[in-house]
C-alpha cells in the first residue's frame, strides 16, 4: 500500500515541488534584481562628486595667477639714462679782460659725465683744457720772443635737458667752476726789477709794484674759482648717439685778476 501511495504521490509531489520552486524563484528574482542597480547607481553618484572638488577647485587655481600678473605687471621702460658721457673740441673765445692779451681761436677739448635724475633733470661734471695764445701786444709787453699759456677748468653743473622732437632736442647748465690758468714765457729781455705794466698783472706775477728781482715772472700760474653757465642743442642719431653744439661763458677770478672765456664746442653724447 505505501508502495502504491508512493507510485500515486510522485507525479503530484513533483509537480508540486516545481510550482514552489518556480514561485520562490521569482519571488527572489525581482528582489535581488533591484540590488544591483542600487550598488550601481551608487558609483556614479560616487563619481561626480569626486569630479566636482577638481572642478571646485580649478577656478581657484585660474584666479591665482590672475592676481600674481595683476601685481607683477612690468614696469615702464625708462626714457633715459642713468649716465651719460660727452667728449667734444671747439675753439675758445675771450671777453673781458683776457680778450686784452689773448687771441681768439685757441683750440680746446673737453670730456664729462653727467648723472641723470630723470629725463628733465641731471648733474653734470666736465674737465676743459684749453689753449690761450697770447698777442703780439702781450709778447711786446712781457719782452718776450714767445711764449706758451693755456687753462684746465673743473665744472659741476645741474643740467637741465628739454626734449623737443623725438630727434631734436636742448639743454641748459650752470654752476660753479675751479680753473687754473699757467704759462711761461720764453727768450724774455725784461729787466727784474722793472715795474709793473697790466700784462704781467694779468699774468699774475706781479704781487707787488715791481717784477720779483728772482725772475719768477717768467713762469706763472693762477688757481681760480668763478661759475659758468651754457646751453647746447642736441641732434641724435640712428645708433643712438647724439650730436651737439654748446656754448658756455666763465668767469672767473682771484689773485687780483680775472679769467673770461666763452669756449665753443661741437662734439657727442651716449
Amino acid at each position: 500500500m505505501i508502495g502504491k501511495f508512493a507510485n500515486g504521490c510522485a507525479p503530484l509531489c513533483l509537480s508540486l515541488a516545481f510550482f514552489l520552486g518556480a514561485q520562490a524563484f521569482a519571488q527572489t528574482a525581482p528582489g535581488a534584481a533591484p540590488a544591483a542597480p542600487t550598488a550601481a547607481a551608487q558609483q556614479p553618484s560616487l563619481q561626480p562628486s569626486s569630479a566636482q572638488a577638481p572642478s571646485g577647485q580649478q577656478p581657484t587655481s585660474d584666479q591665482e595667477p590672475a592676481e600674481e600678473e595683476s601685481s607683477s605687471r612690468p614696469k615702464k621702460p625708462k626714457d633715459y639714462k642713468n649716465w651719460t658721457y660727452d667728449a667734444g673740441i671747439g675753439a675758445m673765445l675771450e671777453s673781458g679782460t683776457s680778450k686784452t692779451f689773448v687771441r681768439e681761436g685757441g683750440y680746446q677739448g673737453t670730456v664729462g659725465v653727467a648723472r641723470n635724475a630723470n629725463k628733465y633733470l641731471g648733474l653734470r661734471a666736465d674737465f676743459v683744457a684749453a689753449d690761450l695764445p697770447l698777442r703780439q701786444s702781450s709778447l711786446s709787453l712781457a719782452q718776450a720772443g714767445s711764449a706758451s699759456s693755456y687753462l684746465l677748468s673743473l665744472t659741476v653743473d645741474p643740467i637741465i635737458n628739454i626734449p623737443v622732437t623725438k630727434l631734436y632736442g636742448g639743454y641748459i647748465l650752470f654752476g660753479p667752476g675751479y680753473y687754473h690758468r699757467a704759462g711761461s714765457l720764453s727768450d724774455d729781455t725784461a729787466v727784474p726789477g722793472s715795474s709793473c705794466n697790466p700784462f704781467y698783472e694779468w699774468w699774475g706775477s706781479c704781487p707787488n709794484v715791481s717784477i720779483p728781482l728772482n725772475g719768477s715772472f717768467v713762469n706763472a700760474s693762477l688757481n681760480q674759482f668763478g661759475y659758468n653757465f651754457g646751453a647746447g642743442v642736441t641732434r641724435k642719431m640712428p645708433s643712438g648717439v647724439e650730436i651737439y653744439a654748446e656754448f658756455r661763458l666763465n668767469h672767473a677770478s682771484g689773485d687780483h685778476t680775472t679769467t673770461d672765456v666763452r669756449p665753443l664746442t661741437i662734439g657727442v653724447r651716449w
